[in-house]
C-alpha cells in the first residue's frame, strides 16, 4: 500500500513551473519515480500524442457541422484531391486510406446514400468498379476542408513561420525514419 492521501499533489515532481505543459509535469513525476529511466522519449512523442488528443474534438466537429465524420471526410478528400475526373478504384482508395476494404465498403455505402459518391463500371474492364465523387461531394469536400484548414491554422497561432517550417521539417524527417523503419522491418519478416 501506498502512503499519502489520495490525490496529494504535495509530491515531488508534481509543482507547477513556469512555462511547463502537461508532458514536463508527466516526466517530473516519472523522474521521481524511476529516476534511472531516459523520459525523453515522451517530451517528443508525448506531446504528439497530447496534441492530437487536444486537437482532435475541434477536427472531428468540423467535419460533423458538414454531416460527415473523419473517416467520411477521407474518403471524400481523398477522392477530390486526386484531380478530375474524381474517380479511383477501390484498390487506389484502401492504399490512400489505409483501411481495410470492409472499413471502405461501409464508408462507400453511407456516402453513397448521401449522394456524396457513386459506383461506376469502369470503362476499361466492365468487371471493375470505379468510386466517383458527386458534384455535391465535391463541393461538400472542398468546403469542409477549407473549414478544416482555417481550424487547424488557428492552433498553430503560437508559432511564427519559421517555427512552423521548422517543426514541419522534423516532424516529417521523423515520420520518415520511423516509415522506413517500419518497410525495412516488413522487408525482413517477408523474406
Amino acid at each position: 500500500m501506498m502512503n499519502g492521501t489520495e490525490g496529494d499533489r504535495d509530491r515531488p515532481g508534481d509543482e507547477d513551473r513556469p512555462g511547463d505543459d502537461h508532458v514536463d509535469r508527466l516526466r517530473r513525476q516519472w523522474a521521481v519515480e524511476l529516476p534511472d529511466l531516459d523520459t525523453e522519449p515522451m517530451a517528443i512523442l508525448g506531446r504528439a500524442f497530447r496534441l492530437s488528443n487536444l486537437v482532435r474534438p475541434s477536427i472531428e466537429a468540423t467535419f460533423a457541422d458538414f454531416g460527415l465524420d473523419r473517416g467520411e471526410f477521407d474518403v471524400i478528400a481523398t477522392l477530390r484531391r486526386s484531380g478530375t475526373p474524381y474517380r479511383l478504384t477501390p484498390t487506389e482508395m484502401y492504399s490512400a486510406l489505409m483501411i481495410s476494404s470492409g472499413g471502405l465498403t461501409h464508408r462507400l455505402d453511407r456516402l453513397e446514400k448521401a449522394g456524396l459518391i457513386r459506383r461506376e463500371k469502369s470503362p476499361r474492364d466492365g468487371r471493375s468498379v470505379l468510386v466517383a465523387l458527386s458534384e455535391a461531394g465535391a463541393a461538400l469536400a472542398e468546403k469542409a476542408f477549407r473549414t478544416d484548414m482555417a481550424s487547424e491554422a488557428s492552433f498553430l497561432q503560437a508559432l511564427d513561420g519559421k517555427e512552423r517550417e521548422a517543426l514541419a521539417a522534423l516532424l516529417r524527417k521523423l515520420i520518415a525514419g520511423i516509415e522506413n523503419e517500419q518497410a525495412r522491418g516488413e522487408d525482413e519478416n517477408a523474406g
